[in-house]
C-alpha cells in the first residue's frame, strides 16, 4: 500500500492539494529537469492526486521540491487535472499561507518575506500577518511581456477571431467576450467552449516560443474577459489545460493581463487593478517595474490575494485497485 499525504486549501474557490508526504525523490538539479522527471517516471501519482476518485476535472496541485536556488526555501511543481503548469499564482498565494503556519517557513510580524523556485523562475512572496496568521499574501511575478498583439486566428465555429497572446509565467490568450460573439450573458459551457476552441486554434498554428526556456514555449489556456479595458474593475474567465476552469481570477493571468494593459498604455507603473473570478474572488494587480527580457518590453506584478485551509488527510494506493492511480470520464461510450 501506498500513502500519499496532503494539506488542502483554496483561493478563491480554486483548490490546492500540496503534497507533504509520500512523493519520491525527483532527479535533476534544476526545477525543470525534477519537472521532465515528474513527468516521466511518476505521473501516476500527480493523477492519483487530482484525477477523480480522489480529485476531480477541476483539481489542482502542489508537489513541494528542493530548490536549486539558494535564496528560495523550496521549490514547487504544480500539477492539474491533466498535467503540469510552469507557473500558478492562486497556489502561490495558498503556499505562503500554508508555508508559514506549519512552520517551513520562519513567521516575522506584520510581513513575513521569503522566495520560492517555480518552473518559470524565481517567485518573491510577501505575506501579511496578523494575530501568527497569514491575511493574505502577494507575490512578484517573473517579468512579464506580450508575444503577440491583435493576433488573428480561425477558431472552428467561431470564424476570424482577433486575441493577443502574453507571458505570465505562463502563456494565455486573451480576448474580449465580446471579440468571440457573446453579449450579455452567456451560458457557462459556451464560454468554456469557445476559450477552449480559441486555445485549440492557436496551438494547432502559432508557435509560442519562450526566450530562453523551451520547456517554456506552450499555451497553457484561454482568458475571457469583460470590455472593461481601462477601468478597475475587470473580470477574468480562464480556461486552462485541458478546458479546466479556474475558479480563482488566475494569478499568473492577472500577470499577463497586467503586462498587456501596461503595453496598450492602459495602466502606468505603480496603479493597482482588481480582477474578478466566476466565484466573485478577487485578486489585485500592480505593475512594479520595467524591464527587458531578450528584446521584449517587460513588467514585473505583484499579485495578491487571499487563501484558506480546507483540510488535512493522507491517501492510500491498493496496488489491486485498477482506478487507484486515477482516471477521466470518457466523452462517449456505448450503452
Amino acid at each position: 500500500m501506498l500513502r500519499l499525504a496532503y494539506d488542502d486549501l483554496h483561493t478563491a474557490g480554486e483548490p490546492v492539494r500540496i503534497l507533504t508526504a509520500g512523493y519520491p525523490e525527483l532527479a535533476g538539479t534544476t526545477i525543470l529537469e525534477k519537472r521532465r522527471d515528474a513527468l516521466a517516471r511518476h505521473d501516476h501519482l500527480r493523477r492519483a492526486m487530482m484525477q477523480e476518485p480522489r480529485g476531480h476535472a477541476g483539481m489542482y496541485g502542489v508537489i513541494p521540491v528542493p530548490s536549486a536556488m539558494p535564496v528560495a526555501a523550496f521549490g514547487v511543481l504544480f500539477t492539474h487535472h491533466a498535467g503540469y503548469s510552469t507557473m500558478c499564482g492562486h497556489a502561490t498565494i495558498a503556499l505562503a499561507k500554508w508555508a508559514i503556519e506549519t512552520g517551513r517557513v520562519a513567521l516575522t510580524e506584520p510581513e513575513t518575506r521569503f522566495a520560492i523556485e517555480a518552473p518559470c523562475g524565481l517567485i518573491r512572496i510577501v505575506a501579511t500577518i496578523e494575530a501568527g496568521r497569514v491575511r493574505s499574501a502577494s507575490f512578484e511575478s517573473v517579468p512579464a511581456f506580450v508575444l503577440a498583439a491583435g493576433l488573428s486566428v480561425d477558431v472552428a465555429g467561431r470564424g476570424r477571431i482577433s486575441c493577443d497572446i502574453a507571458y505570465g509565467g505562463a502563456f494565455y490568450a486573451i480576448v474580449p467576450a465580446s471579440g468571440l460573439g457573446f453579449r450579455g450573458p452567456a451560458p457557462l459551457e459556451e464560454l468554456v467552449a469557445a476559450g477552449a476552441a480559441l486555445t485549440d486554434a492557436i496551438r494547432a498554428s502559432v508557435p509560442i516560443v519562450h526566450p530562453h526556456e523551451p520547456d517554456l514555449g506552450f499555451l497553457y489556456g484561454t482568458i475571457i474577459t469583460d470590455d472593461a479595458a481601462d477601468c478597475d474593475d475587470s473580470s477574468n474567465l480562464c480556461i486552462f489545460a485541458e478546458r479546466q476552469i479556474d475558479r480563482s481570477p488566475t494569478g499568473s493571468g492577472v500577470t499577463a493581463r497586467m503586462a498587456l494593459d501596461h503595453a496598450k498604455g492602459l495602466v502606468r507603473a505603480g496603479e493597482m487593478r482588481r480582477f474578478r473570478s466566476i466565484t466573485g474572488g478577487v485578486f489585485t494587480g500592480q505593475v512594479i517595474s520595467e524591464a527587458r527580457l531578450a528584446g521584449h518590453d517587460a513588467v514585473t506584478v505583484a499579485v495578491a490575494g487571499v487563501a484558506h485551509w480546507m483540510g488535512q488527510g493522507s491517501f492510500i494506493i491498493d496496488p489491486d485497485d485498477r482506478l487507484g492511480h486515477g482516471f477521466e470520464l470518457p466523452a462517449a461510450m456505448v450503452l
